[in-house]
């Protein structure tokens, strides 16, 4: 390509329509992708706690759930259906609707998002690795870690604590960026091994007792006074948290969806996120039910029931358990990692740089970046209130969304230029306005208003759970009304 050429074309290789023989995914992928977006620390809590915390109706929990996921189902085949079509991840699709120069820098907003929660999540992960290391030195030696070098700390972290770190961030940088084919084995791998590792704790806790595990799991059952009206709020609480949970990964599904063979693989990929909740809140909600009631019979744990993985670990004293616990929080916690924060956050950061990037020159950037918020998140970041910041940025999901589904479907009916999607030539149809959409960028502040202000107004607090839902519904109309001829 010529000089002349590049200087007009924003084409890169990893921003391009995937190859016809790269189109492998499919809806077993799908089932182990939205495997992987519940096998979390936080899923595992949020299930757990819907059911046994609140003291809700078990079916007002679970047809909330089950609402919620259907949400889900719809808004990620909307969004992922342009993309699976067009083989294009989301920040290129969303050139068509905001311009090239707005998908530009309002893919930022994706970035840095993405990039802060992998530093997060990263320190998360380091702490469940450095839990590994000291079982492994106490186990050798238990006053090797009474020793000064270990006694020593640099925010906040001591020698162990860094060395888990700094072997999570590499470790997480080299193999995100071996390639999407590799990125698919990591997720059915993961996938697969949580659910195993589920199972086999599941039988542990059932086989110690099978008629008093048994017991515990069906006390928690809440049956009563289903049809009663002072279940709607509960249900529409329920229904909008479980939404909450995923909106973060329906923006850009297009990452992923581009890889799926055909769209009827892509629908019953996406039904199968309704087989993932069934069977993790089934776990989850038996493993927590019966260690609360083997735990219980300590007085000393009579306090509270636990739904954190982590604080069930710190009640154990089996060691062979705690370290499997920790290795699948790890697996588990690596792969979210990879689905939620990384891989968009390499696409919208190639999309700023395509003429200089690429898969693993992007990933270089964003591991040396996560490990700058990695170290600073307990002593610093976390004591700032960064997350609301985040959440507040996180806002704009919404309104994005709105926007590229009311362009696609409604203003531009399916179709696409593939051609001018690339250009930067001023005679391009995505070009508009010096780079800029206006009409889009101004419905998609208006949908940031209202979602924000769920955030920020104390009166609107109660409706943050539905904020994503808000921004998107606010933008699209906007923006239909204002670009329809």
């Amino acid at each position: 390509m010529s000089p002349q050429n590049l200087k007009k074309n924003l084409a890169n290789w990893d921003l391009v329509s995937v190859n016809p023989n790269d189109k492998n995914w499919d809806w077993k992928t799908l089932f182990c992708y939205w495997g992987v977006n519940i096998q979390s620390i936080i899923g595992f809590s949020l299930i757990a706690s819907l059911y046994l915390i609140y003291n809700l109706n078990t079916f007002v929990v679970f047809f909330g759930t089950t609402i919620g996921t259907l949400l889900v189902y719809f808004f990620s085949n909307l969004i992922g259906k342009p993309s699976q079509k067009n083989g294009l991840p989301f920040i290129v699709l969303l050139r068509s609707s905001l311009g090239i120069k707005g998908a530009k820098y309002f893919g930022l907003i994706r970035f840095f998002v993405g990039v802060f929660l992998f530093g997060i999540q990263t320190y998360f992960l380091s702490k469940a690795l450095s839990y590994l290391i000291r079982i492994a030195i106490f186990s050798f030696d238990p006053a090797l870690l009474d020793q000064q070098i270990f006694l020593t700390f640099l925010l906040g972290m001591n020698l162990i604590d860094w060395f888990a770190i700094v072997v999570s961030i590499i470790f997480q940088g080299f193999l995100f960026s071996a390639g999407m084919n590799f990125n698919k084995k990591i997720i059915i791998f993961s996938a697969t091994a949580v659910y195993f590792g589920m199972l086999f704790f599941f039988l542990s806790v059932l086989l110690n007792d099978v008629k008093f595990t048994s017991k515990a799991f069906l006390n928690t059952l809440n049956l009563s006074n289903f049809l009663d009206k002072n279940n709607i709020n509960p249900l529409i609480t329920v229904t909008s948290t479980i939404f909450a949970y995923f909106s973060i990964v329906i923006l850009s599904f297009g990452d992923f969806s581009r890889y799926v063979k055909n769209t009827n693989q892509l629908k019953k990929g996406n039904l199968s996120l309704f087989l993932n909740l069934i069977i993790f809140s089934f776990f989850s909600l038996f493993i927590v039910s019966g260690m609360d009631a083997f735990l219980k019979q300590n007085p000393e744990n009579l306090s509270r029931i636990l739904t954190n993985p982590t604080d069930i670990i710190g009640k154990l004293d089996n060691l062979l358990i705690i370290i499997l616990a920790l290795i699948f929080i790890i697996i588990a916690s690596v792969s979210t990692n990879l689905i939620t924060n990384f891989i968009p956050s390499q696409y919208t950061l190639i999309n700023f740089f395509p003429f200089s990037l690429s898969i693993k020159s992007a990933g270089l950037i964003i591991t040396i970046m996560g490990f700058v918020i990695g170290i600073f998140w307990l002593t610093y970041l976390s004591q700032i209130g960064i997350l609301s910041f985040i959440d507040t940025f996180g806002a704009f999901f919404g309104p994005l969304f709105g926007v590229m589904i009311s362009d696609f479907y409604y203003i531009k009916k399916n179709k696409l230029n593939n051609k001018d999607i690339y250009s930067l030539d001023k005679n391009g149809v995505y070009f508009y306005t010096g780079g800029w959409h206006i009409k889009a960028v101004y419905s998609i502040f208006l949908g940031f208003i209202f979602s924000a202000s769920t955030i920020w107004n104390s009166n609107l607090m109660f409706l943050q759970s539905l904020s994503w839902i808000i921004g998107a519904f606010i933008a699209a109309l906007t923006y239909f009304l204002l670009a329809k001829e």
